[in-house]
């Protein structure tokens, strides 16, 4: 079986004790540390889950660390904020001048629009030019997980706030990022917990706390109608002052429900006891999550969505007991952190486990940034502007979105259905209308680019050959670029695809090498360089065509 009948391959429906849809048998490895060779095959596939794309240089180092430094490196990341998003739509705003950040200034409803804009292009932006960590991939998870739009939301502000609270816990304490996002200027509007009143209890955000963010909906996550009630009477009277600056969360005893809720069986029939006075948010809210993260089930959700998002979208009934279980005591006995847990299963021979490696469809951001970071395309800098800047960086999350991936703007609540819709799952990123479209935006930044504010955003097929180990050689060129661009081993019958591409009409080598060396010691001769500019282009469109290139 090829890896695109194994990708299509459709799951058999079978009881599970779990729930869970189960595929025909998979694997049987589970979370004992890998211990096969580590080579550039192993480097890319933790490259190609934990980055979105990677550049020849970053495989080269990771592929040198070995397996323990690799995966502590890409759980390394940083502590520092990144700059924020910037004014990049008009000089007429009379809160902020142009090149300036807004994520400060007040509210002005005339900008909200050009302002949500230029968040989603400078939170693109960050992914284009990420470091070599798993940051930015879990500001993506997260994001999905707490779904909210920024339509929704409106205030610019707040959205970015929200962002960058989710980047600042990223592989930090699950539960306290709960409470966190709870108290969120930016939830609070989007579920109505601003809303939510001891008069008129609102259940919107209750209801998602435990269906989405902690137990799942799963046959074990037997919370009931009056749990979402109960929930919904602990959380009120959290309100949200939009038109300060910055923007003020509070909380109003006098529309608190100061009764006691009393819970069901499955939360072993706790009470949160009803409080008073302005630390009964807080206090309330406390037990409230230490009942629901007393239940097991909490554990092996997250679990689960971790290894969707990272590993494979099916999981059978091997992998629930040989991966997810344990991974989920593993979840509890280190206190609910993300990062114990990324690095116990990044670590894991499941892992690297052959039927798990170029098995993932890419999303469309690991579509768009993955090529310009692995092509190394050169935008323009600080010197060109902060208007041509995002210009530039806009393409990505325009195009992104037109393929299925709105940054920012999941369709609901429940996120991306790429996550969770059975029995598609990811296999949803890829049909009759994105396809073309994703062979269309490859095709043009190859042949013309982007041309926009005399600047133009084009990858360069010679840098590209350049980096590969022999590239006056057809056949280590071949090689080099498909070992860089696709997720799994070229067959030979491939790679001599691919090379007719390069050398068509049946062309000889040695024109090949004569060409390259032509092209290296006289830049100046127009007509060769250009010829090899064209085979490259040629050569790189045949591989990104490919089936397999949709494949991480």
């Amino acid at each position: 079986m090829d890896r695109r009948e194994f990708i299509s391959m459709k799951p058999t429906a079978a009881a599970s004790p779990t729930g869970i849809k189960v595929a025909n048998r998979r694997t049987s490895t589970g979370l004992a540390k890998y211990s096969g060779s580590w080579t550039q095959a192993e480097a890319k596939h933790l490259l190609s889950r934990t980055l979105f794309g990677f550049k020849t240089s970053e495989l080269a180092s990771f592929t040198s660390k070995g397996l323990d430094t690799a995966v502590a490196d890409i759980l390394n990341v940083s502590s520092t904020a990144p700059n924020p998003p910037l004014n990049n739509y008009s000089s007429a705003d009379p809160n902020v001048p142009l090149g300036s950040t807004w994520v400060n200034a007040n509210q002005d409803p005339t900008y909200n629009p050009q302002r949500r804009t230029s968040f989603k292009t400078w939170w693109t932006s960050l992914l284009i030019q990420q470091d070599a960590t798993i940051l930015e991939k879990m500001v993506l998870f997260l994001h999905n997980h707490f779904a909210t739009q920024t339509e929704t939301i409106d205030d610019p502000r707040m959205i970015y706030n929200h962002n960058a609270m989710l980047r600042a816990n990223a592989l930090g304490n699950f539960k306290s990022l709960v409470k966190l996002v709870t108290k969120d200027a930016g939830m609070l509007i989007y579920l109505n917990g601003a809303l939510n009143t001891k008069a008129a209890p609102d259940e919107n955000y209750a209801r998602e706390l435990q269906e989405l963010f902690c137990v799942g909906k799963g046959p074990d996550s037997k919370y009931t109608e009056d749990d979402v009630k109960a929930a919904a009477r602990v959380l009120t009277g959290w309100r949200v002052t939009r038109g300060a600056n910055p923007v003020i969360v509070s909380f109003d005893s006098t529309k608190h429900d100061a009764t006691d809720k009393v819970f069901s069986s499955f939360y072993s029939n706790a009470t949160v006891t009803g409080e008073t006075g302005s630390t009964a948010g807080d206090l309330e809210l406390d037990d409230l999550l230490n009942m629901i993260f007393s239940v097991d089930e909490v554990a092996k959700f997250i679990c689960r969505k971790l290894y969707r998002f990272f590993v494979y979208y099916e999981i059978d009934a091997d992998t629930e007991t040989n991966v997810i279980i344990p991974l989920a005591n593993h979840f509890r006995t280190n206190n609910y952190d993300l990062k114990p847990v990324l690095e116990k299963l990044l670590l894991s021979e499941h892992f690297y486990d052959m039927a798990n490696r170029g098995c993932y469809i890419k999303t469309p951001m690991d579509h768009v940034v993955g090529f310009a970071r692995q092509t190394e395309m050169a935008f323009p800098d600080t010197s060109k502007g902060v208007m041509v800047q995002y210009d530039h960086w806009a393409l990505w999350y325009y195009y992104s979105a037109i393929i299925g991936l709105d940054i920012g703007d999941p369709p609901n609540v429940a996120g991306w259905q790429a996550y969770y819709q059975e029995p598609q799952y990811y296999e949803m990123w890829i049909n009759s209308d994105s396809l073309p479209k994703r062979n269309q935006f490859t095709d043009y930044l190859l042949f013309a680019g982007y041309s926009k504010s005399g600047y133009t955003t084009k990858a360069s097929v010679l840098d590209m050959a350049d980096r590969t180990s022999d590239p006056q050689t057809a056949d280590t060129l071949v090689a080099d670029s498909l070992a860089l661009l696709l997720p799994m081993d070229a067959s030979s019958s491939l790679k001599a695809s691919v090379k007719s591409a390069l050398l068509p009409g049946g062309i000889p080598d040695y024109n090949w090498k004569d060409a390259w060396n032509t092209y290296k010691s006289n830049p100046g001769n127009t007509t060769n360089t250009k010829n090899v500019e064209n085979l490259l282009i040629l050569m790189y469109k045949s591989i990104m065509n490919l089936s397999e290139y949709q494949l991480i």
